[in-house]
């Protein structure tokens, strides 16, 4: 579903992430950790096409997407949920959707209703502005905007940050959810212990810009060595 092959990405003149190298198989839900700074964000970034690489190849669904543009990439299936959500404050709910379902290939009304389906607190506050709404709600209407845009592949970036804690676990079993329901691979960016190990198949560690190791199933209920790759 997706490779990068020896990846490498700067900022100018100052080198962030270092001969990446990832394969994530259809279906799979993968997590990305690491300290702060360490360039996850910017592996994500990358991926969805909002900076290039200097060096290396990335492949989707068996294509060289390297050089091409984000909104390129979006309507080949990848759907991208940035850190802070990103959701338009202004517009309603309703409207952020739609902005989703533009970008589908494949448009449909199905899609829509497929959200509302999926999140009846979206199809309750669908003519709510979305800078009203909580941040819990808000990662909710990310997602479902993603989903309007019908990906194969979902590309998160913390998704537990900023909510409360009594909402995380239900963000956490939603993301889970579209992985089994929709069948939609998953690649997510995580700092918080406990999604990481609800939510992994297998983990990427990075360090320095670098894939520092990989986690497996097993490894991830080491919690105290999970911890240490976190700082926490």
């Amino acid at each position: 579903m997706l490779a990068m092959d020896g990846v490498h990405v700067s900022y100018g003149n100052t080198p962030i992430l270092r001969d990446i190298d990832i394969d994530i198989d259809d279906g799979e839900t993968v997590g990305i950790m690491g300290r702060n700074g360490v360039g996850k964000t910017t592996l994500m970034k990358t991926v969805i096409g909002l900076l290039t690489p200097d060096e290396g190849t990335i492949r989707y669904a068996g294509e060289d997407v390297t050089d091409l543009s984000a909104d390129r990439r979006a309507r080949l299936g990848m759907g991208y949920i940035p850190q802070g959500r990103d959701v338009f404050p202004d517009l309603t709910v309703e409207q952020n959707i739609s902005m989703g379902l533009s970008i589908s290939e494949h448009k449909s009304e199905k899609l829509v209703d497929d959200v509302y389906d999926y999140f009846p607190r979206l199809a309750e506050r669908r003519g709510q502005k979305a800078g009203t709404m909580s941040g819990g709600e808000q990662q909710m209407l990310a997602i479902g905007r993603a989903l309007a845009g019908n990906p194969d592949l979902l590309l998160l970036d913390e998704p537990s940050e900023g909510i409360q804690p009594s909402i995380v676990q239900q963000i956490t079993d939603d993301i889970a959810n579209i992985n089994e329901e929709f069948g939609v691979t998953v690649l997510f960016v995580e700092q918080n212990l406990q999604v990481i190990r609800e939510l992994s198949e297998r983990c990427y560690v990075v360090d320095g810009g670098r894939i520092e190791t990989e986690l497996d199933a097993e490894d991830l209920e080491d919690v105290d060595a999970v911890a240490d790759y976190l700082a926490v």
